[in-house]
């Protein structure tokens, strides 16, 4: 295994991760000791409107999948209209190859604790929530206590560091259904209706949870938020690029030696980050890889050097979407990866739009009769037709990310579809995986 070069090991930079291995990291003490909730003092003393011009000088983006402007989304708040006014945090992390918002919980959950506090004052709510994914019970465990600390110092509650301001932080555990993960969807379950994304407009700006102004932001980036008010807009644009500011935590799993979580400036390239990550399994060689996790486009070995940020990546014709990073060697076959994926998009989706219930479900039993050798050439024009279908019809973005991966491995990899049609390749499914298939 080679060091990394110096040049490569200044991307690391670690602010969201830089507590993490601290002794009891998630206990207020230890949080305390290290710059915690001197962030919320400062920002106590600022007015709201402050803060959320400073928020738009950083360039923070969302760090959920969309990448939007968080200023941006806190400024669409009307002030002054009589309404209550919400902050909900999506901690609803579920999809296939996303993993960093539970660890920055459950190793640093104050970090989260008090950004959610400042951003509560920005916008002027008295109120917020932790919509958090059930299986979630560790981070969830650790987030309660995190809250139940804040109220017991004074963080949280009434007349919060007598500054006159109130606000009371709920941690919410959904069910586990990854549509959830959709802000209106997870306000439909906040509210305690099933979870199903609504039609907008009206958006949650104005008609939010109990038809109010609400900010749904990811957990990434609201534990953002403490660290830009305390160094300020100037230093977080020294990291990441001009249009994509800050660093960014990627989760690196597949064939690489040491998967994991790397922070790095946004803008890293796949061979800097396998380069802090020790390179590749021996005997395998990259092949595929997802930059966001599996509702993004696949990229190929040639993109090693696409930069790693919104546009970067999107310029390349994928998504930067949440950094969950697989990678995949000459070892596996992007058809089965495909199935595999779509099989979960297909379990998942709510039903509530005919695009993504039925494409989803049609595309799966195409898989499988290619998967199980009995395939045709008319199917690949199914599935690329199907995918038409879906993709800008469906309620919300799952049914668009469920045909991500099926776009972008028949773009890259279509003779690996026409080598188990044509024989070439043993077929992976049994006849009887394939009941239901036809």
């Amino acid at each position: 295994m080679t060091t990394p070069r110096p040049e490569t090991l200044a991307k690391l930079t670690p602010v969201l991760t830089k507590r993490w291995l601290s002794p009891d990291a998630w206990r207020i003490g230890t949080y305390e000791q290290l710059d915690g909730y001197a962030a919320l003092r400062k920002a106590l003393k600022a007015h709201p409107d402050d803060l959320i011009q400073l928020i738009k000088d950083s360039g923070l983006r969302g760090r959920g999948g969309a990448g939007f402007p968080t200023g941006l989304k806190w400024g669409f708040i009307p002030q002054g209209d009589g309404k209550p006014h919400y902050l909900v945090v999506n901690a609803d992390e579920g999809e296939p190859g996303t993993c960093k918002d539970l660890p920055l919980m459950t190793h640093d959950p104050h970090a989260l604790v008090e950004g959610v506090i400042i951003a509560s004052y920005a916008i002027r709510a008295s109120r917020a929530y932790i919509y958090i994914r059930g299986e979630a019970v560790h981070a969830a465990r650790r987030l309660r206590n995190a809250v139940q600390e804040a109220y017991d110092k004074g963080y949280l509650g009434r007349n919060i560091l007598r500054s006159g301001y109130d606000l009371e932080l709920v941690v919410h555990s959904g069910a586990g259904a990854y549509i959830c993960g959709e802000e209106t969807a997870l306000l439909d379950s906040l509210e305690g209706f099933r979870g199903q994304p609504r039609l907008r407009p009206p958006f949650p700006a104005t008609h939010g949870l109990y038809a109010s102004p609400t900010v749904v932001n990811n957990v990434g980036t609201i534990a953002s938020v403490p660290p830009i008010v305390l160094g300020g807009a100037d230093w977080w644009k020294t990291m990441g690029t001009e249009k994509s500011s800050g660093p960014m935590i990627y989760s690196l799993s597949g064939r690489i030696a040491n998967p994991g979580q790397y922070e790095c400036s946004m803008g890293v390239t796949l061979r800097e980050l396998l380069e802090l990550a020790g390179g590749m399994q021996p005997g395998h060689n990259l092949r595929f890889w997802t930059p966001g996790g599996s509702s993004t486009p696949l990229l190929a070995a040639e993109h090693l050097d696409v930069p790693l940020d919104f546009e970067g990546v999107a310029a390349a014709g994928s998504i930067l979407g949440t950094t969950a990073t697989q990678i995949f060697s000459d070892q596996d076959c992007p058809v089965y990866a495909t199935y595999r994926w779509l099989e979960f998009y297909h379990h998942e989706s709510c039903g509530k739009c005919t695009p993504c219930r039925e494409g989803n479900y049609w595309m799966v039993r195409v898989y499988r009769r290619i998967l199980a050798g009995q395939g045709t050439h008319e199917d690949l024009d199914t599935l690329l037709d199907t995918c038409d279908n879906i993709l800008g019809r469906s309620f919300c973005g799952l049914g668009d990310g469920a045909t991500s991966s099926v776009t972008s491995s028949l773009k890259y990899f279509k003779q690996d579809y026409l080598d188990y049609i044509e024989g070439r390749t043993a077929p992976k499914l049994s006849d009887k995986q394939l009941v239901g298939a036809h």
